[in-house]
């Protein structure tokens, strides 16, 4: 993804940074001194993969984890499912924001 959809979206926060990295993303928060790591839940079935997940890091690492609920208006959205309508030609612009959409379209295009 190009700069502009990774950072664009939070760009008039000037306490939030966006990076990329490859690997644990305890490790990106170890070599960053970031002692908590915060993510969004749609469901309860994401709570338990992701509480097992949070154990880990913290066993890892002793990075804590918050959850935070999704608005229930968001509730079904998935990356997967947002790309898989857009790929069939659905209209997902009021689903994600402008530089995304216009990566997403550029993806498919190539694909």
């Amino acid at each position: 993804m190009t700069d502009a959809v990774l950072g664009g979206e939070t760009a008039d926060f000037g306490n939030v940074r966006v990076e990329a990295f490859h690997g644990l993303l305890v490790d990106f928060c170890k070599q960053r001194e970031i002692p908590a790591i915060v993510k969004g839940l749609r469901a309860v079935s994401d709570f338990d993969y992701e509480l097992q997940m949070a154990q880990m890091n913290n066993g890892l690492s002793g990075v804590e984890t918050l959850f935070v609920p999704t608005n229930p208006t968001y509730s079904f959205l998935s990356s997967s499912l947002v790309k898989e309508v857009a790929a069939w030609g659905g209209d997902v612009s009021h689903l994600v924001p402008s530089a995304v959409l216009a990566a997403l379209g550029e993806r498919l295009r190539k694909a």
